[in-house]
């Protein structure tokens, strides 16, 4: 039980790290944690014309946390991503991507641009 607190204590603090990084490099935080329709998206964040749907993994290695992103997930995402862009159709004119960043203790997070292909029709 103690591990399972400890990890998602450790989650935590790796999207409020995120989310940090994420604002540093211009992108303001328009959700965190939405859940819709059997999916979830850790945070949305927008910067000009791109709207990006983030996963945030923490993981003792970025390597490991770039891995954990697998199929399942994305369609996990994707199902959210459809519900969040039909509740904002402001985002019908931006840019859509899915981001990760990837968080390893005593490393700086790192953001990977693109680093899933979001399946937004259905």
């Amino acid at each position: 039980m103690r591990r399972r607190v400890a990890a998602r204590a450790f989650g935590l603090r790796a999207e409020v790290l995120a989310a940090f990084w994420l604002r540093l490099q211009f992108f303001r935080v328009l959700a965190r944690n939405y859940s819709a329709a059997g999916g979830e998206i850790d945070l949305i964040a927008r910067r000009g014309d791109l709207v990006v749907f983030v996963e945030v993994k923490a993981r003792p290695s970025v390597e490991a946390a770039r891995i954990a992103i697998d199929a399942r997930k994305i369609a996990r995402i994707s199902r959210a991503a459809r519900v969040w862009l039909a509740a904002n159709p402001f985002a019908a004119d931006c840019a859509l991507r899915g981001d990760a960043v990837l968080v390893a203790p005593g490393r700086l997070p790192r953001h990977a641009p693109g680093a899933f292909e979001l399946d937004l029709f259905v």
